[in-house]
């Protein structure tokens, strides 16, 4: 599928370090398992009563009232005009997932494990290549019709040949489906699978294949889809506010992986613009939880009455997750960012140091690793086991990567560091930039210009001090705000200089990584590759495996990956803190401890009824 003379230019280099063959497990082939892990450890039993991080005598009914903190495909927390979540035209509300049922889910308090749903065990060819799902007899849709092997057939074929881009593209090496008999689902790999993509078809939603006759999947439509998971939508208005309500015969709910979930008859989420808007709502009671994400209010916004009088709590919950990668993404599709000594001269602009302490009150880190929060990250220079990994390709990779692990420039926080800006302008005039008077003009004669893409209003007051840094050094900079729609069009068709994206992964690495770098990800319209990183040195290679090394504790693979991408300058890293910061109003039960890997409120929590009365939020 690729030259290897073409591979390990920029990111293309950290995809080759990810060429570690996958390995299946002899002992278990043929045995019927009831879950399915990347290594394939389990912490659960067959025959097990639930998860626990559940509380499984939790009392039902009640409503939460809450700002997602995380969505994905197609979903916009801003707005929405479709309730179709897995293609790639139009904007749907987060949380549509919730509505599905897929073969097995997640066990949060272990790294990638999961458990049948759907599936009650699943069988594995000696060979590796072919699974074989047992469906249970009793699985159901919302309009009683039974779900059976065609459904779970259809429904995968169906999003790799029409789902959203980061699905299609992940299943390329899913080859067929069988149906066996009405509870048993055959599901075939090319061989060139990863480790991970048997998971990840596991977690896909399945689709009643008779449902789809009617209606074009490929299509935006605000009519609710036919489904069979815990919730369904309810009461909503387009763009404003969207109600999941429970299924309260739910054909799953007895099921040990379901035990203690979905305790919340209404799931309600409202869509603001601005972060302000959404705010005072919570203040005045209309939203009852959210997770804070803008320092300023976390610092200086929680003064109201209700504060006061203890009916909001705010709370600080250690976030164990790896932190992501969130950063300004350069657009090196566009000449102009093509040239890594520019990328990371602009980020000599950026005064981290200074912005956190007046603009973020000193909440956040600084993020230097693609991994932070976990021991993925790279430090120092390369060990021999990493060494062994990156020689082959010394020819190819920058020498930054051979020697301490690039991190960020820390500057003397006065917001206007000369140094950092002379450093700036060598590496720009290394790259063969000039200035002419005040305006910095590039090898092409033509000026430097930046434009910062973004849909949010609350980000301009942490731009626009950079825009100053990089109009000393001549470069024309300017934020541009669209609506969320707009925003989300130009995301997609990559018509932008530079935007802001937040690249996460799990605790063991997945094929996702493939959507985040991977060469086919770079021209697929809709990917998370927003920084077209493989563009630039033509195909870079595509993983057999993603899980990184051989077992859980081989990091090697993992760092070496981070230390590439961190010496490519792809982004101006950005922050990150280590504690989910919470707020919400004091109605709430919740299991004792929270899943390690993860922060399921609107899944796990509950309404205390007698908290509930004593704050006035009683039924």
């Amino acid at each position: 599928m690729v030259s290897r003379r073409t591979i390990l230019k920029g990111a293309g280099a950290a995809a080759a370090l990810w060429n570690v063959p996958g390995l299946m497990l002899p002992a278990l082939a043929g045995d019927k398992m009831h879950g399915l892990s990347v290594f394939g450890d389990l912490k659960y039993p067959s025959g097990f009563s639930h998860f626990d991080y559940v509380s499984p005598q939790a009392p039902k009914g009640g409503r939460i009232n809450y700002r997602p903190p995380s969505w994905g495909y197609n979903q916009n927390v801003l707005t929405y005009n479709t309730f179709n979540s897995f293609i790639l035209k139009g904007d749907a509300p987060p949380r549509m997932e919730m509505c599905f049922d897929t073969l097995m889910t997640r066990a949060l308090d272990e790294p990638d494990a999961m458990y049948g749903l759907l599936a009650e065990s699943v069988e594995i060819a000696d060979d590796g290549n072919t699974y074989v799902f047992n469906l249970r007899p009793e699985a159901k849709f919302h309009n009683e019709s039974k779900l059976t092997a065609e459904d779970v057939a259809f429904s995968l074929m169906l999003l790799k040949a029409d789902g959203h881009p980061q699905i299609s593209q992940t299943l390329r090496e899913l080859v067929d489906t069988e149906v066996m008999d009405e509870t048993r689902v055959a599901v075939r790999f090319s061989g060139k699978q990863t480790r991970h993509l048997p998971l990840f078809v596991a977690g896909l939603p399945i689709f009643s294949k008779r449902y789809y006759t009617d209606y074009d999947f490929k299509q935006s439509t605000l009519t609710p889809p036919l489904s069979s998971g815990p919730y369904r939508v309810g009461s909503h208005a387009v763009g404003r506010y969207v109600e999941y309500e429970k299924v309260t015969d739910y054909w799953a709910k007895d099921l040990p992986v379901v035990v203690g979930h979905y305790n919340f008859d209404i799931i309600r989420i409202d869509l603001f613009r601005e972060r302000q808007a959404g705010f005072e709502a919570f203040k005045k009671g209309e939203i009852t939880f959210q997770e804070e994400f803008t320092s300023k209010i976390w610092a200086t916004g929680y003064d109201f009455p209700a504060v006061e009088e203890g009916r909001v709590v705010r709370e600080e919950i250690v976030d164990n997750r790896p932190a992501g990668a969130q950063g300004w993404y350069f657009n090196t599709r566009r000449d102009k960012f093509k040239d890594p000594r520019v990328r990371k001269a602009i980020g000599y602009a950026f005064d981290f140091e200074w912005t956190n302490q007046v603009l973020f009150y000193g909440l956040y880190t600084r993020s230097a690793s693609y991994f932070e929060n976990s021991n993925m990250k790279a430090e120092g220079t390369p060990p021999v086991e990493e060494l062994a990994l990156l020689e082959p390709f010394r020819d190819r990779l920058p020498a930054e990567v051979f020697e301490e692990a690039a991190v960020p420039p820390v500057s003397d926080g006065s917001g206007f560091d000369r140094s950092l800006l002379r450093q700036a302008t060598r590496l720009l005039s290394e790259a063969g930039y000039k200035r002419d008077g005040s305006v910095l003009k590039g090898p092409d004669g033509k000026p430097l210009k930046i434009e910062f893409l973004d849909n949010a209003v609350s980000f301009k007051r942490v731009v626009q001090p950079f825009v100053t840094n990089l109009e000393r050094l001549g470069i024309e900079a300017t934020f541009r705000l669209v609506d969320p729609a707009q925003y989300q069009s130009r995301v997609n068709d990559f018509d932008f200089d530079v935007v802001t994206q937040r690249l996460t992964t799990g605790a063991t690495l997945s094929d996702t990584i493939r959507q985040m770098w991977g060469s086919g990800a770079a021209s697929q319209p809709g990917s998370h590759n927003r920084a077209g990183d493989c563009r630039s040195g033509g195909r870079c290679p595509d993983r057999n495996d993603t899980g990184g090394g051989h077992s859980r504790e081989d990091d090697h693979c993992r760092r070496a990956l981070d230390r590439v991408l961190r010496a490519g300058y792809y982004s101006v890293p950005h922050w990150y803190n280590r504690n989910h910061l919470l707020a919400y109003w004091d109605m709430f039960g919740r299991p004792d401890k929270p899943p390690f890997y993860d922060l399921p409120v609107e899944t796990t929590w509950w309404v205390d009824t007698e908290k509930a009365k004593k704050i006035g939020k009683g039924s």
